[in-house]
């Protein structure tokens, strides 16, 4: 009788053991799937760009709008549009880069009008990335 209740003690350690066991895999399979699809399926910001692009890209939209907001303070306070470069020296922009990761930033004026453009070289021949030009208005419309 007692060894068949210690046979017994013993068989349900192992159940619990196994029991254990199976979850610890079961939580690492779920973990493991929810992360190789989360990568998989990590979004880009512009079709055809590198997810790695992303932190890149929205900087450079974030350092479009502030020009475009600095020159438009600019015409309010002045009536005509600048370029980047007098922008930046009578501290209109808090800026002191014309450029963010390779792309480089101009301004088209006319009149009370203007574009910003954010400019990339183009990638390698063969490369699969993208580099898009961007936008942005005196109407701080992005393009």
């Amino acid at each position: 009788m007692l060894s068949s209740s210690l046979a017994t003690g013993a068989a349900q350690r192992q159940n619990s053991h196994m029991r254990g066991l199976v979850t610890i895999l079961l939580g690492a399979a779920l973990v493991f799937g929810i992360y190789h699809f989360y990568f998989k399926k990590m979004p880009t910001t512009d079709e055809g760009t590198a997810p790695t692009q992303a932190i890149s890209l929205i900087g450079v939209r974030e350092d479009l709008l502030l020009i475009a907001h600095a020159e438009n303070s600019y015409i309010g306070q002045n009536g005509h549009c600048v370029s980047l470069d007098e922008l930046i020296s009578s501290q209109s922009l808090a800026m002191s880069h014309s450029e963010r990761d390779g792309y480089t930033y101009s301004i088209a004026c006319s009149g009370g009008e203007f574009t910003v453009t954010a400019h990339h070289a183009e990638a390698a021949a063969g490369s699969p990335i993208r580099y898009p030009t961007l936008t942005m208005d005196q109407n701080m419309e992005l393009h």
